[in-house]
This record gives C-alpha cells, structure tokens and sequence, in this order.
C-alpha cells in the first residue's frame, strides 16, 4: 500500500494532515476522559448518602434489638425504631441509586464527547486517504507491471480536466492517436502525478 505523494509538496501537506489528525483525535479522547473523571466525581454524593443511610438503618436496628428485649413495654417500643431503620434503607438505597445514575451520566458523557468527533475525523480524514492509498498503489502497479504510457495517456484524457491537456497540446487527443511520444510522456504523467506517483 502506498500511503504517501512522491511529490514533496502533496506529501508535506499528507503528512501535515495526518499529524493534525491523530492530535485531534487524541485530544477529543483525552477530552473525553477528562469530562468522565469530572462526573464520576458527582458520586462521592451518593457514597457519603449510602454509607450514611446504612449507619443511621445499623443504629436504629441496634436500639430497635436493645429496647425490645425489654419487659412489657419492649415491642411497642421497637416500632418506631424499625420504621426509622426502614428510612435509614431507603436512603442507603437512594445513595446506591445516585452513584449509578451518574457512572452512567459520565460513561454516556465521555464516550459522546470523545467517539463523536473522533468517528466525524475519521470519516474527513481517513476515508480520503485510503482512497488516495488505493489510487496510488494502483497507479504504481500498473507502471511497475510495465503498463504501456499510451493507457496511462488514454486514462488522463478520459479523466484529467480539459483546460489541464489543452496545456499540454492544443489537441492532446489528436497527439495521442499519432503516438506523440513527448505528449503521451506528458499525458501519462499528469494522469500518474494525480494519483501521487512519479512517471519514471
């Protein structure tokens, strides 16, 4: 596969591309993370609410087994403990419940912060150049498997801008149908230098 220009100034501009590319890519990534580890920090909220719930529901249940061993008047003491544990629970749950919800806010936030660009990059950059890979290798061999210069003058005529032959000869079809040589030369080229390639 032949990833870049033999021209130095297509090749600069590849190569200039290339890198301002994996910088915003890793950027966005680093982003990404970035905003994760700011959210998931919402989550010591949540801990701090859990560990409190289940301290208060702990308390409670240990006054609630305390009071009710006592005499005559043991069960009917304990209700309220119970139900005190029971909003210790509660909370405990609501606790746990918060720290979910936000590990799935900072997942969500920093996966769409980070593979939304990078896949838009990717689709502006890498798409292009896979297709200029695909091209130049081509082009490549056809010219190492020795494929005559008159079909590569033949491919430019068909696919080169008129204004750019008519720069070459004034009537470049009518030049290769004679088999100029310095035209064909000329036309295959321009149709090679398209794909990156040097006509050697």
């Amino acid at each position: 596969m032949k990833f870049y220009s033999d021209f130095g100034a297509q090749r600069t501009r590849q190569i200039t591309v290339d890198v301002l590319a994996l910088v915003f890519i890793a950027a966005w990534i680093w982003l990404g993370v970035f905003v994760h580890s700011l959210v998931i920090g919402l989550t010591d909220f949540g801990v701090q609410m859990e560990q409190a719930g289940a301290g208060f529901k702990e308390t409670m249940t240990d006054v609630g087994d305390n009071l009710g061993g006592v005499p005559l008047i043991g069960g009917g003491i304990r209700g309220p403990f119970d139900s005190a544990s029971d909003a210790g629970a509660t909370l405990e749950a609501a606790g746990a419940s918060q720290q979910v919800a936000v590990q799935n806010l900072a997942t969500g936030l920093g996966l769409g912060i980070a593979v939304l660009p990078v896949i838009a990059i990717l689709v502006v950059w890498l798409v292009p150049r896979i297709r200029f890979a695909r091209r130049a290798s081509n082009a490549k061999r056809l010219v190492s498997a020795g494929a005559g210069i008159d079909l590569l003058a033949l491919r430019a005529l068909s696919r080169q801008r008129l204004t750019t032959l008519t720069a070459i000869d004034a009537d470049p079809m009518a030049a290769w149908r004679r088999g100029d040589d310095g035209v064909m030369r000329s036309l295959a080229a321009l149709e090679l230098k398209s794909s990156g390639v040097r006509l050697t």
